[in-house]
């Protein structure tokens, strides 16, 4: 009995030190180390509105569902993930995007959930959101565009945000966007926002836009979920064009691990808040001056989008020059920013490249191996089918040290030319994806 007895309080013991033990901390992504300093001056948009709440679809303690209203006049433009499996929000918004401006817009996005492969479930979701914004909004439903980002597979528990919606719109304001910027996050490290003011006919027009994407980042519309909101006074079939042009440029030149999203899009509304006379002339100086600066802002969105890679450490600008069309640039430039050999070994910090040899071979891209030439940065480190004479391992080790760098390959067999971003791939990409619908 005395063995019993000790084996007892030997169990009891243990249990109550079990429980005094204090509950696992909450996993939080780590900021990544290339974020920006802080997040950007936001300048506020006229005749737009924000407000974020913690509906609870996903996460806990959280903001995960943003509305943004626009006034009568708005103009919406975007571009859309080109996914076979896109979900039903992607479809939705691209039937309705051409759409009448006269009455305005709503655009409501959800984090956590990406009501994606839900099959009937999901456009049902959709509609039923659709009709409650429309319902509070006073808009018809065909001026209600949603967005859904996160898991795929589960149902979106839609029910919660229409329950949060008369807090929504209660709390609109037009300081909203950068709580904005957090409540579309999932995997983010860090808020992504930027903005910009350009001069049009004497006139001054505020640019300003929020992203969110980390990881299954690659090219076909980038896959990110991307707003961005300006007074401009645009025709929509100017705007449209623009930013079709402007995302090939910009969200469709960057890539984290290849992989093309189901669920994400980028729109872009303008108020015609602005003062001063319309762009209505895609060629027309203030057409120019406009898209220059969108140009930037959705540089910047993508370039932020990047330097949040999931488990990122460095920035990696890949420029291909000399390839004998722009398309053979872009087939070198993705197949070197996509190599699981070359990120790895960015990630390393080893000056491997010979990776970039076989990224080039394998890319499909027309190739002479003895005019091809490689720099890192500013160091000439093969040509003419070999080792630069000039090079020495430590000087690329060195440079493999900092957070921005850039590989440089030029073709030398035309004037085809492409450049890329993308990141480094490590251990804790593989963490993060791991651990993802836990």
């Amino acid at each position: 009995m005395g063995a019993k007895k000790k084996l007892k309080r030997k169990i009891k013991s243990l249990k109550a030190a079990e429980q005094a033990q204090p509950a696992p901390a909450a996993k939080t992504p780590l900021v990544s180390p290339l974020a920006p300093a802080s997040f950007p001056d936001l300048p506020v948009i006229k005749g737009a509105r924000f407000a974020t709440v913690a509906a609870g679809v996903r996460y806990k303690g959280r903001t995960d569902v943003l509305l943004a209203q626009l006034d009568a006049g708005t103009v919406m433009a975007g571009t859309f993930t080109r996914s076979a499996t896109r979900a039903a929000s992607v479809l939705d918004a691209q039937a309705k995007i051409a759409g009448d401006s006269a009455e305005g817009a709503c655009i409501l996005v959800n984090s956590g959930n990406a009501n994606a492969f839900t099959g009937a479930k999901g456009q049902e979701s959709v509609t039923e959101i659709c009709r409650a914004v429309a319902e509070k909004s006073g808009l018809p439903q065909a001026r209600v565009f949603t967005s859904s980002t996160g898991v795929i597979g589960e149902a979106l528990p839609h029910e919660r945000i229409i329950t949060a919606l008369d807090e929504l719109v209660n709390g609109l304001d037009e300081n909203g966007l950068p709580a904005a910027a957090r409540a579309i996050m999932t995997t983010d490290t860090f808020p992504k926002g930027a903005a910009a003011t350009v001069e049009i006919d004497g006139q001054l027009v505020q640019i300003a836009g929020i992203a969110k994407g980390s990881g299954m980042i690659a090219p076909d519309m980038a896959t990110m979920l991307v707003y961005i909101f300006t007074d401009a006074k645009i025709a929509r079939p100017v705007l449209q064009a623009m930013v079709s042009k402007l995302t090939d440029r910009s969200f469709n030149c960057i890539t984290v691990d290849s992989d093309t999203s189901t669920s994400d899009m980028l729109l872009v509304a303008a108020t015609g808040q602005a003062s001063g006379p319309a762009i209505v002339d895609a060629g027309s100086d203030a057409a120019k001056a406009f898209g220059a600066a969108l140009g930037d802002v959705m540089r910047d969105l993508a370039h932020q989008v990047v330097r949040d890679g999931e488990g990122a450490t460095k920035f990696i600008e890949v420029a291909v020059t000399g390839a004998r069309s722009e398309d053979d640039a872009r087939k070198v430039a993705f197949a070197i920013a996509n190599s699981p050999l070359v990120k790895t070994a960015v990630a390393g910090e080893d000056p491997n490249w010979g990776r970039i040899v076989m990224a080039v071979g394998k890319s499909g891209a027309e190739a002479d191996r003895d005019r091809l030439s490689i720099r890192f940065g500013p160091h000439l480190v093969a040509a003419h089918g070999q080792v630069a004479p000039s090079y020495a391992e430590e000087i690329g080790a060195s440079y493999m040290k900092g957070q921005e760098l850039v590989i440089g390959v030029d073709m030398r067999l035309g004037s085809g030319a492409a450049t890329v971003w993308t990141c480094d791939l490590t251990n804790r990409y593989i963490e993060i994806n791991a651990d993802y619908r836990s």
